[in-house]
């Protein structure tokens, strides 16, 4: 009996120690950005247009403000290392923004952009920098 019990001890414990581990925590959002370029906002760059884009993953935002000569979204970020994807038929498929990975392949998350608080119609690649406007990069599932 006694054997009985112990084995049935373990394996509730196993079970409650499985479900703790699945649990979402406070801390879930800070290892996202633990690899994060930036995790406060930055002003970057010299040139004569300036674009203002948000970059959220969950809960936590920055917003950086680049001063650059190129013509678009997707260049100016690229001129600082703030973008990384793959080139498809479509466009640039953003993997990476400010060093904060969305895969769909992996977790079914990918980088929404935004032109104002309406999602762009076209890549970041392709939308011209309008000074005034402020784009956004969000981490969505």
């Amino acid at each position: 009996m006694k054997k009985v019990v112990s084995l049935l001890s373990v394996v509730v414990l196993l079970l409650c120690l499985s479900a703790c581990g699945n649990k979402k925590t406070e801390n879930d959002e800070f290892d996202l950005w633990k690899n994060a370029m930036y995790v406060s906002d930055a002003e970057l760059g010299e040139g004569d247009t300036t674009l203002t884009m948000q970059v959220k993953a969950e809960d936590h935002q920055v917003t950086f403000t680049i001063h650059t000569d190129k013509a678009t979204v997707g260049e100016a970020m690229m001129e600082h290392g703030l973008l990384e994807g793959e080139e498809q038929a479509a466009g640039l498929y953003l993997k990476k923004v400010n060093g904060i990975t969305a895969d769909w392949d992996v977790d079914q998350t990918y980088w929404a952009f935004y032109i104002g608080d309406a999602y762009a119609m076209t890549g970041v690649e392709s939308t011209d920098i309008e000074e005034g406007v402020t784009y956004r990069l969000e981490r969505s599932k």
